[in-house]
């Protein structure tokens, strides 16, 4: 039997973290939820995500970008798939989440069935 891929929700937003989890209500991942990038990186360290939905725009010290940046410069999470949501959607935007490493950037407001099929695209791709 496969393992069970784990699949982490960042955003400052509950109702967001909400929608994107019942967007994976059928699917067989394993679901943790983070509300800051902080609280982001320490997740990723104790549970290892094969996916990450990241919200670019949190509060704190730590945006997304800079979320993203730590986790595909470090050799034990550079493998993870990064999703980026932003409602910023400037072309020098979504160069800095192409130049921080992401694997996939989504502007909202976005489409949940584009969101799972990226999703499913990323892990197609390990």
């Amino acid at each position: 039997m496969a393992k069970r891929q784990k699949l982490l929700i960042v955003d400052d937003h509950a109702e967001l973290r909400t929608l994107i989890k019942m967007t994976l209500e059928h699917s067989d991942y394993q679901l943790f939820e983070a509300d800051s990038g902080e609280s982001a990186l320490q997740l990723v360290a104790e549970t290892q995500p094969d996916v990450i939905i990241l919200d670019v725009m949190m509060p704190g010290k730590i945006d997304g970008i800079e979320v993203c940046r730590q986790i595909k410069s470090n050799p034990a999470t550079a493998a993870t798939k990064v999703i980026l949501l932003s409602a910023k959607g400037q072309k020098k935007d979504v160069q800095a989440g192409d130049d921080a490493g992401a694997d996939a950037y989504f502007i909202k407001p976005f489409s949940p069935t584009s969101l799972l099929e990226a999703i499913q695209f990323t892990q197609n791709c390990r």
